[in-house]
């Protein structure tokens, strides 16, 4: 029997993350711009538990900035606010505001399910009807990985769905923070056990081949990625016919934004196949923030000098945390001296995601990326300055939404 849900993210959706909840707007206003260009792309508002623990926000906080740009903008189109990696002991202060829960159950990939559930599994499940080459053998070899992730998934969806009523809201899962990407006939077989577990999947994140560090572009093969992106769909597709998840199921890219290389194959691949996707941003709107403070010269380009040489004293501590999605070589950070040094056109330079301006350091913008908690301790110094130099931090925020995601990504 085929899973419904009255809601939809539409064909296209962006998550789009605001570390201190000042851009909806500015954010909103990159949206607007790609339907007056002719595709209609769902805005997505993400944020996740350890984003509200570091700046002091909380989920409602999400809500109110969404519903706020809605409606000073005159959005009439759907739109979302993502609990963002949420998880069992997390999700219930997400629960009220949220319409979009991003189920994270990467930690219990490899985790040993119940024997008799994986027997049940395998039993209900057989070869898949053979489906990506797959045999009994590889099917349980499959589940044994992931079967415990999936039921993890089904967990805290019942626990969502219970307070929110089937079908009020928006699924998706991730397992893309693990070791190892996974193949199309491991993706078929996970979609396989969320249907037999009730889930009604309306995205899912798989881990993909290749670094998605934050902040900057792709590290790796191209063409393996665009086969593999492809193959993805194919099994999504055949899942849906196969096992009745929602007919809209699609992939969610997450740590998509700055993928620059990658966007020319994904919407190649959109095109061949008429597919959707969620892409998920990481960041890039925080560091617009930083650029748009620093272009505004004065105070503004102070404070981000003065985060800047923050993060480069805290660096391990700040890295730590991140350090599968970053790659810093710390002999190629300027220090604090020579950038107190620069004004905010050079500043601007090092900081905005450019690859063809030689004056651009990717190992700065790194940092910078994961160092948001220094702005996080300014508190309403911090949050004063931004909206005082609103003008040059908001036609940052749109321009780099629109001209180096939307465009490349769905308008070509």
């Amino acid at each position: 029997m085929a899973m419904h849900n009255a809601k939809s993210p539409g064909r296209f959706s962006l998550g789009m993350g605001d570390r201190f909840g000042q851009q909806g707007q500015a954010q909103l206003a990159a949206c607007l711009r790609a339907l007056e260009s002719g595709v209609e792309i769902t805005p997505v508002w993400n944020k996740s538990h350890r984003e509200h623990c570091i700046v002091g926000s909380a989920p409602a906080d999400v809500r109110r900035e969404a519903d706020a740009a809605v409606a000073a903008l005159g959005w009439r189109g759907a739109y979302f606010v993502d609990a963002d990696h949420i998880r069992l002991e997390t999700v219930d202060a997400f629960l009220a505001p949220s319409d979009f829960f991003t189920i994270d159950v990467a930690d219990s990939i490899g985790k040993p399910a119940a024997a008799a559930s994986l027997d049940a599994f395998c039993a209900d499940a057989g070869d898949c009807g053979g489906a990506f080459g797959l045999t009994r053998d590889a099917v349980r070899r499959i589940a044994a990985r992931y079967l415990a992730a999936v039921e993890e998934a089904a967990s805290i969806y019942r626990r969502i769905e219970s307070a929110k009523g089937r079908g009020a809201f928006i699924t998706e899962v991730s397992m893309d923070e693990t070791d190892s990407p996974q193949t199309p006939d491991e993706l078929f077989v996970i979609l396989a056990a969320l249907a037999r577990e009730g889930v009604p999947a309306d995205t899912i994140a798989p881990k993909f081949t290749g670094r998605f560090n934050k902040g900057v572009d792709y590290v790796g093969d191209v063409a393996q990625f665009e086969r593999e992106f492809e193959a993805d769909i194919a099994a999504i597709r055949l899942a849906v016919e196969r096992y009745g998840l929602p007919a809209h199921l699609k992939l969610s890219v997450h740590s998509g934004s700055d993928k620059f290389s990658l966007y020319p194959a994904i919407r190649r691949v959109l095109a061949r196949t008429g597919a959707g996707v969620h892409v998920k941003t990481a960041g890039t709107t925080w560091l617009e923030e930083l650029i748009g403070l620093a272009e505004a010269g004065g105070e503004g380009l102070a404070v981000a000098k003065e985060i800047y040489a923050e993060a480069f004293a805290h660096r391990e501590e700040l890295c730590a945390p991140y350090a599968a999605v970053i790659d810093i070589d710390p002999l190629k950070l300027p220090s604090p001296q020579t950038v107190a040094a620069w004004d905010a056109q050079r500043f601007a330079a090092a900081l905005r995601h450019d690859p063809q301006c030689p004056d651009f350091n990717p190992h700065l913008r790194q940092l910078l990326h994961v160092g948001y908690k220094i702005a996080a301790k300014m508190g309403e110094r911090y949050l004063a300055l931004v909206r005082a130099c609103e003008e040059t931090v908001s036609r940052n925020v749109t321009l780099n939404l629109f001209e180096r995601h939307i465009r490349p990504l769905w308008l070509g």
